[in-house]
């Protein structure tokens, strides 16, 4: 996985980076996956399709990352790996290993209530593709 935090006097962010879109948007999960749990600890034995929808790049980044989020808040599930492709360039669908967040093996490092806009970025940039990413704590 390619990413990094960023630091912010306020939120918590991730710069992550992919050869292809694809895997851009697969490792900015990761990433928000690391600031939630300790990925080390995830099995991921099962598999779920997750799905999201945006006009643009930026607003499906957050969308999809918002429904990971969800799914790991709500339905209490852990993720491992993740799987994307783009049917559309308006939507994601992914393939997603995860299995039940368990407290003892997957305690939570930090509280993310929402990806968020905020000095979001996702270019293309020397044949790769990169992300900025700011979450809300």
């Amino acid at each position: 996985m390619d990413f990094e935090f960023l630091d912010h006097p306020a939120d918590i962010g991730f710069r992550a980076r992919g050869s292809t879109l694809e895997h851009l948007f697969e490792n900015c999960a990761h990433a928000l996956i690391a600031i939630i749990l300790d990925p080390a600890e995830i099995r991921g034995s099962k598999e779920i399709v997750l799905t999201a929808e945006g006009p643009d790049r930026e607003s499906l980044l957050v969308n999809w990352l918002n429904e990971v989020l969800y799914y790991v808040d709500t339905k209490r599930l852990a993720f491992k790996l993740f799987a994307v492709e783009f049917p559309s360039p308006e939507q994601i669908r992914a393939v997603a290993r995860f299995e039940a967040r368990d407290p003892l093996r997957h305690p939570v490092r930090l509280s993310v209530k929402a990806v968020t806009y905020h000095q979001l970025r996702v270019s293309s940039v020397e044949g790769a593709w990169v992300a900025e990413v700011y979450v809300d704590v």
